[in-house]
């Protein structure tokens, strides 16, 4: 009784885990097309967007540059 709760219970945090980290497309006003892994994040205090590329870098980008955030 205990094995098939336990393997959906695991299945239920694989299936929440992967709806988070959904990538989004950032277009710039300069027309670069920038692929995010994860919602971008905008920081109020420095007006910086920030976002995770697909390599895992963390970067961060002017949010007067961002035209356009699509989720893929």
């Amino acid at each position: 009784m205990k094995k098939p709760f336990l393997f959906f219970l695991a299945g239920t945090v694989l299936v929440t885990l992967a709806g988070c980290s959904s990538n989004y497309v950032m277009t710039t006003k300069s027309g670069q097309t920038i692929v995010t892994h994860g919602k971008p994040q905008l920081d109020k205090e420095t007006g910086m967007t920030r976002y995770v590329d697909q390599d895992g870098n963390e970067r961060q980008i002017n949010s007067s540059d961002v035209a356009q955030l699509i989720k893929d």
